[in-house]
């Protein structure tokens, strides 16, 4: 595996992680009670969702095309930084406590996705 395609994967994991942050931050915008559809349809077209569904819109194209190029038992395990991105970006942006065993957990996938990073 290239740096290039590394590179590409972490672009993907980034945008993916994103998405994430913008659902979280377009449902702590407004009561998402999921009562009604009129609730859930009124939740999905907050600009903080419709932004999280485009970015994981353009991460499948960017993911379809690193397929091509790279053997899915490798791009798939490296994808999983996203945990190590999530755990600190919650702490940053919306204050998630960061405890001793989310570290340890974050270690042992950085460890993991060392160990298939170096394989391949």
């Amino acid at each position: 595996m290239t740096i290039l395609n590394f590179l590409l994967i972490l672009v993907n994991t980034i945008i993916l992680v994103s998405g994430q942050f913008l659902w979280k931050m377009g449902v702590m915008q407004r009561e998402a009670s999921f009562q009604s559809i009129q609730d859930i349809l009124s939740l999905f077209l907050s600009p903080y969702i419709l932004s999280g569904l485009s970015l994981y819109g353009a991460a499948t194209v960017l993911w379809l095309f690193i397929l091509t190029k790279v053997p899915l038992s490798i791009a798939y395990p490296i994808q999983s930084l996203a945990y190590v991105f999530a755990v600190f970006g919650a702490h940053f942006f919306f204050h998630e406590p960061l405890t001793a065993a989310k570290i340890v957990g974050v270690l042992f996938i950085m460890l993991g996705v060392s160990f298939i990073g170096f394989s391949a």
